[in-house]
């Protein structure tokens, strides 16, 4: 056993400054602060939709009425598809959550010409057993004027609406502070939307939001959703959305 003699006590005791305090020990910082915690994101649409038009005009439950399973979703005007922008940005976004303790399911794992789908009830209840919180990621196509992000909330879902639209201001804080600007054209300057005939919110049983990360027909937007840092800043601003969301549902 290390003995410290007495000698060795009275110099320690004699260096310490006679009103000094005991210094506070650094507070414990969690490296996991989403460990146990599942999100479900939701890559819109799929690259190959526009190849199979027969499997995605079949109807299906969208929250009590028929719809369409799903649609080819837009694309700027260079020719990036959405479809792409929202995989790429969901793959970043899972990498982060992951290294915060996550676990994240992906409603599809490939951005490929060969596939189609998932259909929209099916993202719907996607992790309706065991989330906490789904994400479905899109670019719009509005006309070329209109500029910036909104998230959209179901009114589908009574019980979960207060708990998304919470969500949808935590993400819309986020993305503001990356620099993202609000939507000009949905929102009346909110950037918030409440619609019902969306199947990917109403079969949702978690909080869930659709953001709409900008107009791809917009030269402004496009530029930002078909570059690589663009993509990088978009999975930043919604991972910190995630993580403040559900620390403080945590709390």
């Amino acid at each position: 056993m290390f003995r410290i003699g007495l000698a060795t006590l009275v110099v320690l005791a004699l260096a310490a400054p006679a009103n000094s305090e005991p210094r506070a020990l650094p507070r414990e910082v969690d490296p996991l602060p989403l460990a146990g915690r599942v999100v479900v994101i939701d890559p819109g649409h799929q690259r190959g939709n526009a190849n199979h038009p027969r499997e995605i005009s079949r109807l299906v439950d969208a929250g009590g009425f028929m719809k369409p399973c799903n649609t080819t979703g837009t694309a700027t005007n260079g020719g990036f598809p959405e479809a792409t922008f929202a995989f790429r940005v969901a793959k970043r976004l899972r990498a982060r959550l992951e290294r915060l303790g996550a676990t994240v399911v992906m409603t599809r794992q490939r951005n490929s010409l060969d596939l189609w789908g998932p259909c929209v009830d099916r993202r719907g209840r996607w992790g309706n057993d065991r989330a906490d919180l789904k994400l479905s990621l899109h670019g719009d196509g509005a006309s070329a004027g209109a500029r910036g992000f909104h998230l959209i909330v179901t009114t589908k879902r009574p019980g979960f609406r207060k708990a998304s639209t919470s969500f949808a201001k935590v993400v819309r804080g986020t993305l503001q502070d990356a620099g993202f600007r609000r939507s000009t054209y949905i929102g009346g300057g909110t950037a918030l939307s409440f619609r019902s005939d969306l199947g990917t919110l109403n079969l949702s049983r978690m909080p869930t939001v659709m953001a709409e990360l900008g107009n791809m027909r917009n030269a402004k937007d496009a530029r930002a959703m078909s570059s690589t840092r663009g993509q990088a800043r978009y999975a930043r601003a919604l991972a910190k959305a995630v993580k403040s969301f559900l620390g403080e549902q945590s709390r």
